[in-house]
């Protein structure tokens, strides 16, 4: 059952104790937080006790010390709170709707910034770090035009196609500020990140961060302040960043990039893909090509996996996934019949458009 907030110390330690643990489903939290009340039953509560409540073997790699779970949640919230970093379970009204319908949603949500604009219109921009001088304008201009259209801007705070896609948000704000314009009905732009909630990935978007937030964005983490960040949050984040939008858009994807990770992870939770038509530029291909040889050299050694090797983006173009040139191109395609680009694609149709 859906509710309000919980502001409670007491409440906001049992779902950060709940959080903290790694082994335990998503599911499985929600049960153990109904069941347990009380702050001192978590003190003590053994891995022998949560098998009973769940009715399953625990096998878990990690030693298992509910007192120190416990202080590291109290040493958790009492930084949230010292901050001002926002904590969404979800269960709470605010919580995105979309995002909780994935497979694996996020227990707990860190947050600075407008949790409010959650609930509002949004599309996900992804690429790749090693990105061309047309991809970047690509990016700023499809985010640009996006919040211009009241659609706020999902990304991932990285180097690359993400930062230049928060940047076309913020641009848009500011330049809206300069000419005296209304601001309220703009989109915002909203980063997933893969670090806690109070540490910036990389160092030099400290400042898009702060923009972020001045132009009435959102910053967002499902890691605690002062977690270590770990390889695999990477792949978490990217999840998230699926999760959170009805359709996710590519900006340049070599073959085995994160981004299309992301694309995967939104396939897989029935959400729409496109790609950028600046994907196929000269300089993106031969990046993919030099991409591709690296992953093939790879597989070989045992160093990568299949799935990694073929993840490409022929993969979701021969799959039916729609091309698109900008941002009205993105909403004409929307209103389109599934499958009708990909089929003029196929027929060679798609790049006479122009």
């Amino acid at each position: 059952m859906l509710h309000t907030r919980i502001n409670s110390k007491d409440q906001l330690l049992i779902h950060l104790f709940f959080h903290r643990i790694t082994f335990l489903k998503f599911q499985e939290k929600n049960i153990l937080a109904k069941k347990i009340q009380n702050i001192e039953e978590l003190k003590i509560l053994s891995m022998l006790k949560m098998q009973e409540f769940l009715k399953r073997d625990i096998k878990s790699k990690d030693s298992w010390n509910p007192a120190e779970n416990f202080r590291m949640a109290e040493r958790a919230l009492n930084y949230c709170q010292k901050l001002n970093i926002q904590l969404l379970l979800n269960e709470d009204l605010e919580y995105p709707e979309l995002l909780r319908q994935i497979a694996d949603p996020p227990y707990l949500l860190f947050c600075r910034g407008d949790i409010n604009i959650l609930a509002d219109k949004s599309v996900s921009v992804v690429g790749t770090r090693r990105i061309t001088p047309q991809g970047k304008i690509a990016a700023k201009e499809f985010a640009y035009n996006a919040v211009l259209d009241s659609c706020n801007v999902i990304s991932g705070l990285a180097n690359g196609a993400d930062g230049f896609a928060h940047q076309g948000a913020i641009d848009a704000y500011f330049d809206y500020c300069e000419k005296g314009l209304d601001t309220m009905k703009l989109g915002k732009t909203i980063a997933v990140m893969p670090t806690s909630i109070d540490q910036i990935t990389p160092s030099s978007h400290k400042k898009m961060a702060s923009q972020i937030i001045q132009s009435g964005g959102l910053l967002i983490s499902e890691y605690e302040p002062g977690l270590p960040m770990a390889t695999w949050h990477f792949v978490g984040r990217n999840r998230i960043i699926a999760g959170l939008s009805p359709a996710t858009l590519v900006v340049e994807a070599p073959a085995g990039s994160g981004a299309l990770i992301t694309a995967d992870f939104a396939l897989e939770n029935g959400r729409d893909v496109f790609f950028h038509q600046v994907s196929f530029n000269e300089s993106a291909q031969k990046i993919d090509e030099i991409s591709k040889n690296t992953l093939d050299k790879a597989f070989e050694q045992k160093k990568v996996s299949k799935f990694k090797k073929e993840n490409t983006i022929e993969k979701y173009i021969e799959a039916g996934a729609p091309v698109i040139k900008d941002y009205k191109d993105y909403c004409q395609v929307l209103k389109e019949m599934p499958g009708k680009r990909a089929l003029e694609m196929k027929q060679g149709e798609l790049f006479k458009l122009d």
